[in-house]
C-alpha cells in the first residue's frame, strides 16, 4: 500500500484534527502500526545516541514527545475494538496487540534509555524543576523500573514473554464474553409470556427480533434487554432462563470458555510481580494508587461490610417477605426473583418504577439536561459538529466551548448497542491534551463516552432509565476531567491519575441525579413536554437509598473478589466457580446458584485495567459523596465552589499526587462519614 492511501500517513485534514473515520479502512491499520513502530524505534535511538549529557529537556520531554504516530494510530485502534468491532478486527488484533506490547516491551528493557532517564532522575536537584516537570520526570522513571528496566538477563526475555501472553489472553477474555453475549437470544411468540413486561421493553424485544427476521419477540444479554426482562417479567422461569444465561457466560465447554484464561491471566500477572521482587500482583499494583497497599483496600472494604451488612440483612428480609405474602412461606428467594420483588416493594413504598420516569427522560431532553448542567457549572456550551467524521451513524459529534468562547475540546457521543460494541459505559479519548513548550499553543483533546442506553423503537424515542440517566452523568463526568485538562504534558493530562482518583470526577457527577433543582432544568413528558412532577422527583429522591446498603455489598463482592485474585502468592491451579465463591462469601446476600460464574466474564480484572482496582469504585464514592457534601452546603450550582473543582481537580490531570489536589479543594481528608450520611446508614 502506497504511504500516501494511507490516512494515518498524512496530517488529518478535518476540523480540529479529528480521525478521518470516513477515510480508514480496516487495511490501513497494520501498515500504521508497523510505521509506527519504526518511527518511535528512530525516536528512541536519537534519544539514546545524543552525544551530549542526558538532561531533562532532551531525556525526558524528547522521550515524552516521541511516538506520536504509534500513539494515534493504536488508539484509534483499541477504541474501535470496543465500540465498533468485527470478527475481522479481532483478527487483526490478535496479529497487532502482541506487536505493539512487544514493542512497548523494546522501550522500557533498553538500556542505554534507561540509563539516561536514570542520570536525569538521580541528577534531579541540578535541573530546577517545576512541579509538573518533576512529576514528569518521576512517573517517567517509575514508569520504567515498574516495566522491568532494573531486570537483568534472564527475566528481562522472561518478562517480555508474560506481557505478549498477557496481551493475548486478554483480547481472548474480551472476545470470548462479546461472542457470548451476543450468541444468545430469548425468542418469546407466546404473548402471556410477556406478563408484567412494560410496553417499552416489548417494544424493543420486538423491534431486535424484527431486525433479526424473526416473528415475535427477542430478549438478549445485552443491559437494555436484560434488566427490564429481570425486573418485570412475571415468568419466573423465564426469568431464571435469562439470569442462567447471563451468569454462565464463558462457563461452557465450547470455544468461548474463560476458565483457563482466568487462571492463565491470574498466575501471569502473578510471575510478573515476582519478577519484580512483590510478593503478588495487588502490592506490585497498589504502589501507583492512592490506597497504597492491600492492607488499606481491605480496611475500606471490611468499614464497608461493617456499615452495610445489617441494612443489607433488613433490605434483604423485606424484599423476602413481600415475596413469601405473594408466594407462601417456603418460597425461597433466588437472584432471578431480586429484581422484580425489589421493584414491587420499591412500588409499595414510593410508588416508583422506571416506567413512570422514563417519559420524562427522553434522551435528547436528557442532553440538553446534562450539557446544561456543565454550562452551568463551568459555563461552558455543546455545538454539534456535522464536519467531524465518525466511526458509526448513531455517533454524535460535537465542538466544545469554554465560557470565553474559547474552542474547549471535540466531544463525541455513542449512545446505543450493537453487535460491534461491548457491553459497559465507558469513556476514553481520540486525543490528549498538551502544551507546546516553545510557542505557548495548548491542543485541545477530543474525548468520547460510549454507552449501551435504551434504543429508540419505530414509535418512540429513546426514553431512558433513571438508572441510565445517572450512567450518563458519570460518564460524562470522565468527559468533563478529559476536557478540562490543562497541562503542558499529554502523559499527566486529562485522566492521566491513579486509578482510585479517576472515578472521582465520574461519580460526584452522579450526585447531581437526586438534586430537584437538576432534575427540573430538563426533565419534562416527552409527548406532553409538561414538566416532572414535584412529587415524582420527590419520590425519586425519598427512594435514592432503596437497597443502597444491598447494592454497596454487590460492589464490595466485586472488591473482595478482585483482591482475591490479585493478592495471591502462589500460582492458581484449583477451580475457578468455588474458589470465587469462597473469595466473596462475606458479602453474599443472596443463595448461591451452582454454575454460575463471575470471574469468567469479569472484564474490568481480567482484560480492563482494573486488575487489584476494583475497589477503586468505593474509594472513589468515599471522595466524591465528600465532595459533593461541600457543594450541598454551599449550594449545588455554586460557580466559586464549581471553579474550585475544576481548577484543583479536573484541569490538574496527573501533575500533582491526587491526595494534594483533593486537599487543595477540600481543606481536609474525607472520611467514610459522607458516604454513610448520604445512604441514610448514618444520622445525619
Amino acid at each position: 500500500m502506497q504511504a500516501q492511501q494511507n490516512p494515518f500517513f498524512e496530517p488529518f485534514n478535518t476540523p480540529h484534527g479529528t480521525v478521518p473515520f470516513d477515510r480508514i479502512k480496516l487495511e490501513h491499520f497494520a501498515p500504521a502500526i508497523r510505521e509506527g513502530i519504526s518511527r518511535h524505534n528512530r525516536e528512541i535511538d536519537a534519544i539514546t545516541k545524543n552525544p551530549e549529557a542526558p538532561t531533562f529537556r532532551n531525556t525526558i520531554v524528547a522521550f515524552e514527545k516521541s511516538g506520536a504516530l504509534l500513539d494515534c494510530v493504536g488508539n484509534v485502534f483499541g477504541n474501535l475494538l470496543s465500540a465498533e468491532t468485527n470478527d475481522a478486527m479481532q483478527e487483526a488484533a490478535n496479529e497487532l496487540m502482541p506487536l505493539m506490547s512487544e514493542h512497548s516491551n523494546s522501550i522500557f528493557l533498553n538500556e542505554q534509555l534507561f540509563a539516561r532517564i536514570k542520570t536525569v532522575y538521580e541528577h534531579r536537584a541540578d535541573e530546577h524543576l517545576n512541579a509538573e516537570q518533576a512529576k514528569l520526570l518521576e512517573e517517567t522513571y517509575d514508569a520504567f523500573v515498574r516495566n522491568g528496566a532494573n531486570l537483568q538477563g534472564s527475566d528481562k526475555e522472561r518478562y517480555r514473554e508474560l506481557c505478549k501472553k498477557l496481551s493475548l489472553l486478554s483480547l481472548k477474555f474480551s472476545d470470548n464474553n462479546l461472542k457470548e453475549t451476543n450468541k444468545y437470544r430469548l425468542l418469546l411468540t407466546d404473548e402471556a409470556q410477556l406478563s408484567g413486561l412494560p410496553e417499552s421493553a416489548i417494544e424493543a424485544a420486538a423491534e431486535t427480533a424484527r431486525e433479526r427476521g424473526e416473528n415475535g419477540w427477542a430478549f438478549t444479554l445485552q443491559a437494555p434487554s436484560y434488566g427490564p426482562f429481570l425486573q418485570y417479567a412475571d415468568n419466573r422461569e423465564l426469568r431464571r432462563e435469562l439470569y442462567m444465561a447471563y451468569n454462565t457466560k464463558c462457563t461452557h465447554n465450547d470455544e468461548y470458555n474463560n476458565f483457563d484464561t482466568v487462571k492463565s491471566i491470574v498466575n501471569i500477572h502473578l510471575e510478573l510481580a515476582k519478577l519484580m521482587g512483590y510478593n503478588n500482583f495487588a502490592d506490585y499494583n497498589l504502589q501507583e494508587r492512592m490506597a497504597q497497599n492491600s492492607t488499606n483496600v481491605y480496611n475500606l472494604l471490611n468499614q464497608l461490610l461493617e456499615a452495610y451488612t445489617p441494612a443489607a440483612k433488613a433490605e434483604y428480609a423485606e424484599v423476602l417477605a413481600l415475596a413469601r405474602e405473594e408466594q407462601g412461606d417456603d418460597f425461597e428467594l433466588m437472584p432471578w426473583d431480586w429484581s422484580y420483588y425489589s421493584q414491587k416493594l420499591k412500588d409499595r413504598k414510593f410508588n416508583l418504577n422506571d416506567e413512570m420516569l422514563r417519559p420524562y427522560f427522553e434522551l435528547e431532553h436528557v442532553k440538553e439536561g446534562v450539557f446544561g448542567l456543565a454550562n452551568r457549572l463551568y459555563g461552558i456550551t455543546f455545538k454539534k459538529n456535522p464536519d467531524i467524521p465518525v466511526y458509526h451513524k448513531d455517533v454524535v459529534a460535537y465542538d466544545v466551548y469554554d465560557k470565553d468562547g474559547s474552542f474547549l475540546a471535540v466531544f463525541y457521543a455513542d449512545f446505543h448497542p450493537r453487535a460491534g460494541k461491548r457491553s459497559g459505559a465507558w469513556m476514553t479519548s481520540y486525543k490528549g491534551q498538551w502544551i507546546d513548550e516553545e510557542t505557548g499553543e495548548d491542543s485541545r483533546p477530543h474525548v468520547s463516552i460510549v454507552m449501551n442506553f435504551t434504543k429508540p423503537t419505530k414509535d418512540k424515542p429513546a426514553l431512558l432509565t433513571f438508572g441510565e440517566v445517572e450512567t450518563f452523568l458519570h460518564e460524562f463526568g470522565h468527559s468533563l476531567h478529559g476536557m478540562f485538562a490543562k497541562t503542558t504534558y499529554e502523559s499527566l493530562s486529562g485522566t492521566n491519575v491513579y486509578w482510585d482518583f479517576v472515578e472521582l470526577p465520574s461519580q460526584f457527577m452522579e450526585n447531581f441525579a437526586t438534586e430537584k433543582e437538576f432534575l427540573h432544568t430538563f426533565a419534562r413528558h416527552y409527548q406532553t413536554g409538561d414538566p416532572i412532577p414535584d412529587e415524582l422527583v420527590q419520590r425519586i429522591i425519598d427512594s435514592s437509598n432503596f437497597n443502597a446498603a444491598y447494592a454497596c455489598l454487590r460492589q464490595v463482592s466485586f472488591g473482595l473478589l478482585d483482591m482475591a485474585w490479585y493478592t495471591r502468592t502462589t500460582p492458581f491451579e484449583g477451580d475457578v466457580e468455588t474458589y470465587e465463591k469462597q473469595a466473596w462469601k462475606r458479602a453474599q446476600v443472596l443463595p448461591d446458584v451452582p454454575g454460575t460464574c463471575m470471574s469468567v466474564q469479569f472484564s474490568h480484572i481480567f482484560a480492563g485495567g482494573y486488575s487489584a482496582g476494583y475497589y477503586s469504585y468505593k474509594w472513589a464514592e468515599v471522595l466524591d459523596a465528600d465532595a459533593f457534601s461541600l457543594f450541598k452546603e454551599k449550594g449545588i450550582f455554586n460557580p466559586e465552589t464549581a471553579t474550585s473543582f475544576r481548577e484543583n481537580i479536573l484541569s490538574k490531570g496527573g501533575t500533582e499526587h491526587p491526595m494534594t489536589l483533593y486537599k487543595r479543594f477540600r481543606g481536609k481528608e474525607p472520611t467514610i462519614d459522607a458516604l454513610l450520611k448520604r445512604n441514610g446508614i448514618k444520622a445525619l
